[in-house]
């Protein structure tokens, strides 16, 4: 097993377009040829577009596009940008009259980053498709929906860091799996046990252990300074996998895919997070869906984790690598 970049899986292209200003963007995972695709909604206040016709009993046999964006509920705006731009390319379903690209797409809360009155649009995902039919790599930290992303708000916002997207890929033999995430957690970001990223304390001098603060204080977030509940969070992203899986297995493959939130955010999956994962399969090699499955999990563990580490700090919102403590304060020492 190898580590390979994300956008070296046949089939697949990745483009990002972003409003630095606005502290919005978002991100558009591409298969011109189509691709088998499942999801798994595991947070309980998602917002997402045309999920339903991925359902295994339903007639949606391939996606051409996935689309992660910030914006909330406005956000889903971007996708009719990305359905544009492929109809123009002819990448869709051929309807005699046009074509019609299958679009899904998955928003996070970002509006109180930046300019919450700027959010992703049509003209923003049309720019987003654009770049990804040039087939460039993988950008991350304060890209697409990355830009507006911020981690561990136990506390409130103040006492968060800088989130953004990341990605990461395995490759086995022939077999190659990927996932693109982007991470504006309300918990903390953990690696090999350890707290990486999350919600600091008054002090500036640690950790407060998300997990650990919500059952001692016996509550959800809560915005200290202003004493009111803050709900502002999410996990979103997409496996893409040269793997052969039909519509099942591509949507356990998505609910497998949660495992590397939970092994790699805590807490995970909670009442206000929308955490979703798509999984896009291109159909090139005969694989074990277990298999796929594991490198699945592991790299969306490892694309949440390089998602902090890439980010920088925006809009007074500190990044890991500006924080006077913690793992990347020790490397630079070092």
């Amino acid at each position: 097993m190898e580590e390979i970049k994300i956008h070296e899986i046949p089939g697949f292209q990745f483009g990002q377009a972003e409003d630095i200003e606005g502290g919005t963007g978002c991100t558009v995972i591409l298969c011109r040829d189509g691709a088998v695709t499942g999801v798994d909604v595991r947070g309980g206040s998602p917002g997402t577009r045309d999920t339903d016709a991925l359902d295994p009993v339903c007639n949606r046999e391939v996606v051409h596009s996935v689309v992660l964006t910030g914006g909330s509920a406005f956000g889903l705006d971007a996708a009719g940008g990305v359905m544009r731009k492929l109809e123009e390319e002819r990448i869709g379903r051929d309807v005699q009259i046009t074509v019609v690209p299958n679009v899904c797409a998955a928003v996070l809360f970002d509006l109180k980053f930046g300019k919450g009155n700027i959010r992703p649009d049509i003209a923003m995902g049309y720019a987003a498709a654009q770049e990804a039919l040039k087939g460039l790599p993988f950008r991350e930290g304060n890209h697409g929906a990355g830009t507006g992303c911020l981690v561990g708000k136990v506390c409130g916002p103040d006492y968060g860091v800088k989130g953004g997207i990341g990605a990461f890929a395995y490759q086995q033999g022939d077999l190659m799996v990927g996932a693109v995430v982007a991470c504006n957690a309300m918990g903390d970001v953990v690696e090999d046990g350890e707290i990486l990223a999350g919600a600091r304390n008054p002090e500036n001098t640690g950790f407060v252990d998300a997990e650990t603060w919500m059952v001692a204080n016996r509550t959800r977030q809560w915005d200290v300074f202003s004493g009111k509940f803050v709900g502002q969070n999410t996990v979103i992203g997409c496996v893409v996998t040269n793997a052969a899986l039909n519509k099942g297995q591509a949507n356990k493959l998505a609910a497998v895919a949660q495992n590397g939130i939970a092994r790699a955010v805590r807490p995970a999956h909670c009442t206000f997070d929308g955490d979703t994962m798509f999984a896009m399969c291109s159909g090139q090699v005969s694989a074990d869906p277990d298999v796929v499955g594991i490198l699945a999990a592991r790299a969306v563990e490892k694309a949440i984790q390089r998602s902090v580490r890439a980010a920088e700090s925006l809009h007074g919102r500190i990044a890991l690598g500006d924080l006077p403590f913690g793992a990347m304060a020790e490397e630079q020492k070092g």
